[in-house]
């Protein structure tokens, strides 16, 4: 199995990151087999969807509405409502795969490969790809 890792910066908001680009480059050199991706974080996780129609924002106002940025939660330290990070890998997994046909990602035509992340106090993120060979 072949893996290596990559950084990406999240910034200081609410954030759908779309991968799909770093992804497709690391299964192009590959074969047929599948595609695993993860995230290494307590407070981040993966997701496959539509983006740059508007998917990405429901998504993050979605996640808002379900795990607000308040003092409800009893993970506690800090920005307001961190705790709610937490819980989001619970909702949207820290790792996802995907089939690699032939080098190319079997995605469908809308979909793509996002990090979503709502810890507005770790702007750096760790992501891990790995391809097991068919």
């Amino acid at each position: 199995m072949r893996s290596e890792t990559f950084s990406v910066r999240t910034g200081n908001r609410d954030t759908v990151l779309d991968l799909t680009r770093q992804c497709a480059s690391f299964a192009g050199e590959e074969g047929d087999g599948l595609l695993h991706v993860f995230v290494p974080h307590a407070t981040a996780g993966l997701a496959i969807l539509e983006t740059g129609a508007g998917s990405d924002d429901d998504l993050l106002a979605a996640l808002g509405d379900l795990l607000p940025a308040d003092d409800r939660w009893r993970h506690q330290h800090g920005s307001p409502g961190h705790g709610r990070s937490h819980v989001l890998p619970a909702l949207v997994p820290p790792y996802l795969t995907v089939p690699v046909l032939d080098g190319q990602l079997q995605l469908g035509t809308w979909q793509s490969i996002c990090l979503v992340d709502l810890n507005v106090d770790n702007h750096e993120r760790q992501v891990r790809l790995s391809f097991l060979a068919g």
